[in-house]
């Protein structure tokens, strides 16, 4: 058995300006038509990015389709209808323009306009029916405008199932994007607090990617150099948010953590997030994460504590402070820096009564990614983290 694989087929063009790109770029997909994927709060219309996009293929002899009903914590059904729209008007590639979740329904979308049924019933996980793609997805472009989720750098959608609180990854390895274009001039416009999310999103899958059972040496270069990044800028880009440079270094550490989600994995902490925001789907990523964060990566460095040293000294810590207590302690001040303080989960509702049932929820949708965490966790240890992030 080998070591570990590598496998990352997505063509990044990166940097301010790079959005033009898409008016000369060899690598845009073949086709005359597109449908463009987009969230539906109207942002990329406001912004005036819809609206450039359309005009970049048009010059190309590219006719799009827009559809715009994705919403956060984006669900199954939104994947079916894209899907569908791509298949009635023959659309030849797709392209998710947004946060991360229009690049997750872009990316499912592209394999289901191909292929028969609803997507749940190829999910792997969870109620999924396990089913497998007979036929290729057709080929897509991202186009992100936050930094933080790294959709554009890896196959994966985070999908919850329409009428039921079961959210988890899903993609197959030729759904990944063909092209992405990540222009940090796209995120000029993100606000102060969904600035700080984004990037504590980034941090985290840059965090868990390092301590995930399916890292790699690739993985651990590129999640440190992130931590380091996010650890470094997040603050900055918070309080001054038309800094190009701020925003350039968060779009990379987003890409970066998009390359560990490639490459290895998140761990517990992502599929705790999940289960949460299944059951409380008007809780922003981010928020949730941050909310189980301090306590989750407690209860993993009781597992896994070698693997803090380097981590804490990446997130800014002396060589006097390495290790799981340092870490810890620096997290707390980068949340308070990028003027997140430290939400608490009571903040969105949940109750103690809730925690059985969110722990089950978290083990049996994420398996996968239980499978990825250090130590041999389960029920108990799912509850005393939910237990210790309700009481912090």
């Amino acid at each position: 058995m080998p070591l570990f694989q590598f496998f990352l087929p997505t063509r990044l063009l990166f940097g301010p300006g790079s959005l033009e790109s898409l008016g000369d770029t060899p690598h845009l997909p073949k086709g005359r038509k597109a449908l463009i994927v987009t969230s539906s709060g109207g942002s990329m219309i406001r912004h005036g990015f819809l609206g450039r996009v359309q005009a970049l293929l048009a010059a190309r002899g590219v006719a799009s389709m827009v559809y715009d009903r994705v919403r956060p914590n984006p669900e199954s059904d939104q994947v079916d209808e894209a899907a569908a729209l791509a298949r009635e008007a023959g659309a030849d590639f797709i392209l998710g323009l947004g946060g991360g979740s229009p690049l997750d329904v872009a990316k499912a979308a592209a394999v289901m306009a191909r292929n028969p049924g609803s997507v749940w019933d190829y999910v792997q996980g969870g109620s999924g029916g396990g089913r497998q793609p007979e036929n290729a997805p057709l080929p897509l472009v991202c186009v992100p405008s936050t930094a933080g989720t790294g959709s554009e750098m890896n196959y994966r959608s985070v999908i919850t199932r329409t009428g039921s609180p079961e959210k988890l990854a899903w993609g197959v390895e030729a759904g990944a994007p063909v092209l992405s274009v990540v222009d940090p001039d796209l995120t000029l416009t993100m606000p102060p607090r969904l600035t700080a999310l984004t990037g504590m999103d980034a941090l985290f899958h840059a965090v868990e990617g390092f301590l995930s059972l399916r890292r790699q040496p690739l993985t651990d270069l590129v999640a440190l150099e992130a931590v380091h990044l996010v650890a470094n800028h997040l603050p900055r880009a918070v309080a001054d948010g038309s800094d190009r440079e701020f925003r350039t270094v968060l779009s990379w550490a987003s890409c970066s953590g998009g390359i560990c989600l490639a490459l290895s994995s998140t761990t517990i902490l992502h599929g705790l997030e999940h289960a949460l925001s299944a059951l409380k789907p008007d809780l922003p990523h981010g928020e949730g994460l941050v909310m189980l964060a301090p306590a989750c990566l407690r209860h993993l460095a009781a597992k896994a504590p070698e693997r803090f040293d380097e981590l804490s000294l990446a997130l800014g810590c002396g060589e006097d402070q390495a290790g799981p207590e340092g870490f810890l302690k620096a997290l707390a001040r980068l949340m308070e820096e990028s003027g997140l303080g430290v939400p608490r989960l009571a903040d969105c509702g949940l109750t103690r009564e809730d925690i059985p049932a969110l722990a089950k929820n978290a083990l049996e949708t994420n398996s996968r990614l239980l499978a990825a965490t250090p130590g041999d966790m389960g029920q108990e240890d799912m509850e005393r983290i939910l237990e210790d992030a309700l009481s912090a």
